[in-house]
């Protein structure tokens, strides 16, 4: 079986030992020297690092002391926890449709719901490209909006030479299947000292020392060991890019014309790091998406869809006083995306024996 993702994570060994062996395990310095490397990569002043990839998400919008009523923009298309942050904040939700260039925001959806409750533009950089941060960090600068950015699948990626995370405050996943991992952990970049310090204060407890609250705070902490997982990926973390944009350029050429399927675009000016590798399987297919997938399946290549419904359009979130009633339909691009969207290999651990062997299962499953 060609595995979808391949976690490897035994250069951190010598690191996790120093810090088993030290005796200290809580937020110290293993943590401060993952931050600070952290920020250079994401060019920015600050990094923070938390539990995870959604509490970085909270604490930044909690950070920017939003208030019942205020609104976040954001996509339809994306992973739960940005839904969940935005209402574990407090604020309520706009959602506005994505491009199928780049499965990110549209800015000109993004224009069309903006409001006078609008407080933050919340895009999610999908897949590892970024969104159109040349479009919509003006647009969000024109109507006064803090801007969030959902980075958690795009850590090294840039627009134009500035960094993912780098618009304002950037939000990371570090889960055990990201390009860098540390079983489970986030961070939050930003170039905002006062910002930064609350995020430092939320994340413990809302306190500076030891029983000194100045705020009602969590338990947002990430642990030593975390840390010394994380450094010696970003450490290597240009040369995994590097392979991972390989064998996306080796997908591609190799997938091109095959019979309904459309590959993905990498777009002028942006780097994109490639955490997903996703194709769209269009209504002219021989296979539908899911027929494709058990075929692949058999065929010994693993496959994911991310992400088969939009993010509202499941029984818990209906009537919820922070989402407005919303449908599908009305996000065609999104909508459409759901149901045609289909992730294939492309990590770091493929040999080119590896991706000649997917391109050549799916081209010929899908009669190519």
């Amino acid at each position: 079986m060609i595995p979808l993702t391949v976690v490897d994570v035994r250069d951190a060994e010598p690191l996790v030992i120093e810090v088993l062996r030290s005796g200290s395990l809580a937020q110290g310095p293993m943590v401060a020297r993952f931050e600070e490397a952290f920020a250079r990569v994401a060019g920015t002043a600050h990094a923070v690092a938390v539990n995870n990839g959604t509490t970085a998400l909270v604490a930044s919008l909690q950070a920017l002391g939003l208030r019942p009523g205020d609104e976040v923009v954001t996509s339809p298309f994306t992973f739960v926890a940005t839904l969940n942050a935005i209402l574990e904040a407090g604020a309520t939700v706009r959602f506005a449709d994505v491009s199928r260039t780049d499965f990110a925001l549209d800015p000109e959806a993004v224009a069309e719901v903006i409001g006078p409750r609008t407080k933050v533009l919340l895009p999610v950089h999908l897949y590892g490209q970024p969104a159109d941060m040349g479009k919509l960090a003006p647009l969000a600068a024109e109507h006064g909006l803090r801007i969030v950015e959902d980075a958690a699948q795009s850590v090294g990626a840039s627009l134009e030479g500035k960094p993912a995370g780098s618009y304002g405050l950037g939000c990371f996943s570090l889960y055990a299947t990201k390009n860098v991992t540390t079983g489970e952990g986030g961070m939050i970049t930003c170039d905002d000292d006062e910002v930064a310090d609350r995020l430092r204060l939320l994340r413990n407890q809302g306190m500076r020392a030891r029983y000194a609250y100045e705020t009602a705070g969590h338990n947002y902490r990430m642990s030593e060991l975390h840390a010394a997982v994380g450094i010696p990926q970003l450490a290597k973390l240009d040369g995994l890019i590097a392979i991972r944009q390989r064998n996306a350029r080796q997908l591609s050429t190799g997938l091109a014309g095959a019979p309904g399927l459309a590959v993905p675009a990498v777009l002028p000016g942006r780097s994109h790091v490639w955490h997903q590798y996703t194709v769209l399987i269009g209504p002219h297919a021989m296979l539908s998406r899911e027929e494709l997938i058990s075929e692949l399946t058999e065929r010994g290549i693993g496959t994911g869809v991310y992400y088969p419904k939009l993010v509202f359009d499941h029984e818990c979130f209906r009537d919820h006083p922070q989402i407005p009633a919303v449908r599908p339909q009305e996000f065609p691009v999104a909508h459409r995306l759901s149901q045609e969207a289909l992730s294939l290999p492309v990590h770091p651990a493929l040999t080119e024996s590896d991706v000649d062997t997917v391109v050549r299962e799916v081209r010929e499953a899908l009669g190519a």
